[in-house]
């Protein structure tokens, strides 16, 4: 069973340095969307999330809406437990996993094996799954005998492939997604589409960001809007998306 159960939950995040540096604090707030202010030690903070409450359970899957700036990498990150809330409490049970940066932990002077277990190792999968799943990771990822080149004589392509390939290993209760990927050329995108699918369908909860009103229409049971680190709307996607996107 999974399940995420955030309370009152609020993220700042420290500005080092800004001091005296009012005009470039007020770009930044109206480029950002968050709410930019001073803590009681005259520290400058990014008000990220504020007093976000939210329950998920099994089997939902959850779109989130909003401009740039309104909190949702933040609060995928919050899930993801790579932020610590520093207001609230945050409650996630099930194992996590993250499609938010899969080249995340790649070095370009390892090989592609090397890197297989690197990225292996980030994702908390154990080396004996990797071991195990190393044929067949290194089969889809389509790269032959650049397998055992440094990453650093990759193509672009060829280098998303990899990351791709050894990124979708896991089955995750909770997954999280940054937009839908579509990686490689035709040919991959296919298999990269089917096994996105599977990975969604096995997962227990799907929370996923996006900006496209036909992926949340299509994928989701539910959506959320954020507006300056705050859930403004919280309902079925067909209801949200007309909010967001307008009627159609």
């Amino acid at each position: 069973m999974a399940e995420i159960k955030l309370e009152h939950v609020g993220v700042e995040i420290p500005v080092f340095n800004s001091q005296g540096r009012s005009l470039k604090k007020t770009l930044m707030g109206i480029a950002t969307g968050g709410k930019i202010g001073l803590t009681e030690k005259g520290k400058t903070v990014i008000q990220s999330l504020t007093d976000v409450n939210l329950y998920i359970k099994d089997y939902e899957r959850v779109g989130l809406l909003g401009h740039n700036g309104a909190g949702k990498s933040t609060l995928l990150r919050v899930l993801g437990k790579v932020y610590t809330p520093t207001l609230g409490a945050a409650k996630i049970s099930g194992s996590i996993g993250s499609l938010i940066d899969i080249s995340l932990g790649i070095d370009s002077e390892a090989t592609g094996i090397e890197n297989i277990f690197l990225r292996g190792a980030l994702l908390g999968v154990p080396r004996k799954k990797i071991e195990k799943d190393l044929p067949d990771i290194i089969e889809f990822s389509e790269l032959g005998e650049f397998i055992n080149m440094p990453v650093r004589t990759y193509s672009t392509g060829m280098h998303i492939r990899l990351a791709f390939s050894v990124s979708t290993i896991i089955r995750p209760e909770i997954l999280l997604m940054d937009e839908w990927l579509s990686v490689g050329d035709k040919g991959f995108q296919e298999k990269a589409e089917q096994r996105l699918t599977e990975m969604v369908n096995e997962s227990n909860i799907l929370v996923i960001a996006s900006h496209s009103r036909t992926l949340i229409e299509k994928c989701c049971t539910r959506a959320l809007l954020l507006e300056h680190g705050q859930i403004v709307m919280d309902s079925d996607p067909e209801t949200v998306c007309n909010a967001y996107f307008g009627l159609t």
